[in-house]
């Protein structure tokens, strides 16, 4: 089952500039930005949560001293 949906010129643009083939279709164009955004949301939400397992712990470097050690 197939549906239309209204898309601005501008966003028509950008979905063609993302195509990597010639003949590739919309479809196929946004299930892979569809299927990348899960991707990114579920590694983000891993590292988001070791991130803060490691805050909890103490492991945090204040931004004073990685500026101190940039300086070095």
């Amino acid at each position: 089952m197939y549906t239309t949906i209204k898309i601005s010129a501008k966003t028509k643009r950008a979905l063609d500039s993302i195509k990597i083939v010639d003949g590739e279709t919309y479809e196929q164009v946004i299930e892979d930005l569809i299927e990348d955004h899960l991707e990114i949301n579920k590694e983000f939400k891993k590292e988001l949560e070791a991130s803060f397992k490691e805050y909890k712990k103490g492991g945090v470097v204040s931004f004073e001293s990685i500026k101190e050690k940039l300086k070095k």
